[in-house]
């Protein structure tokens, strides 16, 4: 599974640095990173949707307060 975050400049002030340390953190957690590869890219071009992110190419808005649940239902459930 392919996990992307936006890391540009308005998904940044949106909280990007806080999702990618939460994802990071959750995946090692439950031993998920030899399935999940987690990456990052700049501007995806919905930038007033929040901190961006895709996972196998759906798209996902996801905020820091929010990301648990994100990975709990769009990741740890489908690997």
């Amino acid at each position: 599974m392919k996990v992307t975050v936006c890391i540009g400049s308005s998904c940044h002030i949106k909280g990007a640095r806080q999702v990618v340390e939460g994802l990071q953190y959750y995946i090692e957690e439950e031993g998920l990173g030899d399935k999940v590869e987690l990456g990052g890219t700049f501007c995806m071009g919905k930038c007033q949707l929040g901190v961006c992110v895709t996972v196998d190419d759906q798209f996902f808005s996801v905020t820091p307060e929010n990301v648990y649940e994100f990975f709990a239902k769009e990741i740890k459930a489908k690997v």
